[in-house]
This record gives structure tokens, C-alpha cells and sequence, in this order.
């Protein structure tokens, strides 16, 4: 009976240890680290205006519908980028909604940014991507977009061409994926003019 309980005492005090390293030790090494090489990451990734006022995150997607700004991609999260609800349709590719959902948003895009029915549409102007909140969108859909912007803000289109210019962030290592244009970043750019 004594060796039961010196087995029992022994996982009792090994089961307390582990708890208090992996449970408080660890998390607390790990945000430690997390603050020292990474303030902004770990803290979100925060954009904030000239005030301090923040205004979003560079790693989450915001709709924007108004004219004057630039739109994102489409949303699949909850009710339109909602991050508690991040997720794609799940839609497969034989899917007649997705299809439908397509169809009806390439025909709003080009209306909305003027194009002829036989222009080509940017597959991220009319497809949510897998978590419904990138911030992203292609180069190419940006430039779409650019007439649109600038009439709404009666500025010149060169004048928006630079600011995609300078908000597009390459390529990942310079290799991985393609170069992309954080809309928040974009819109905050226009306010500022």
C-alpha cells in the first residue's frame, strides 16, 4: 500500500511540474520572445493613422464598397470579413452556386469599374479566399479599379497609380506568390491626399 501511494504521490508531483511549465513557464518564454523579436507581428500587425487611432490590421481584410476606395476581394467570412468566422464557401469547383456567385460578381465588377463585357476579370476580384480575409489583392485588379478611384476622388489616375506603386509588397523571399496590394494600406494612402 505504501509503494501505491509513492507511485500515485510521484505522478501527482510529475503531473503538477509538467503543468506549471507547460501551462505558465513556456507561454510566457514564448511571449517573452514574441515581444522582444517581433513587437509588431505579435501584436497584430496594427495600422494606425497620424493620430495613434487604430485603424485595422495588415493581416486581416476590411469591405470597402464606397467608390472613392479600393475593393477587396470578396468574403466568404460570416457576415463580410468577420475574423471570429474566418473561412472559405467551401464551394467545390462543380459547385452551381459558386458559379452563380462568380458570374453575378463578374458582371458587377466590370460594371462598377467600367469594363467592356469582353474584358478579363482578375480571379481574385470574384473569388474569396480560403479564410475570407486577405488583405490582398492582385496588381492587376488594382489597376482595374484605378479609373474608378479616381474619378470618385477627382484626382488624377497617375497620382493613384503611384500610390498602388508604392503599396504593393513583393513577392514572399522575392520567389513565393505573387506581388499584392494591402487595400487597407491603399485606402488609408488615398485618405492622406
Amino acid at each position: 500500500m505504501k509503494e501505491l501511494f509513492s507511485h500515485i504521490r510521484g505522478a501527482v508531483m510529475a503531473t503538477l511540474v509538467l503543468a506549471a511549465v507547460v501551462s505558465g513557464l513556456y507561454p510566457l518564454i514564448v511571449f517573452g520572445i514574441g515581444q522582444v523579436a517581433f513587437r509588431d507581428k505579435a501584436n497584430g500587425s496594427l495600422i494606425t493613422d497620424k493620430d495613434g487611432t487604430v485603424r485595422g490590421s495588415k493581416l486581416l481584410g476590411q469591405g470597402f464598397t464606397a467608390d472613392k476606395y479600393f475593393h477587396p476581394r470578396p468574403s466568404a467570412a460570416g457576415n463580410g470579413y468577420d475574423a471570429a468566422s474566418s473561412g472559405g464557401s467551401n464551394f467545390g469547383p462543380t459547385s452551381q452556386k459558386l458559379y452563380d456567385a462568380i458570374k453575378e460578381r463578374i458582371a458587377a465588377y466590370r460594371k462598377e469599374n467600367g469594363l467592356k463585357d469582353s474584358d478579363p476579370v482578375p480571379a481574385d476580384a470574384v473569388t474569396a479566399s480560403g479564410s475570407g480575409l486577405d488583405p490582398h489583392i492582385s496588381v492587376r485588379n488594382a489597376e482595374l479599379q484605378t479609373l474608378r478611384v479616381a474619378k470618385a476622388r477627382n484626382i488624377s489616375v497617375e497620382k493613384v497609380s503611384e500610390l498602388i506603386h508604392a503599396n504593393t509588397d513583393s513577392a514572399d523571399l522575392g520567389i513565393l506568390g505573387e506581388p499584392g496590394v494591402n487595400v487597407l494600406e491603399l485606402n488609408l494612402a488615398l485618405e492622406e491626399l
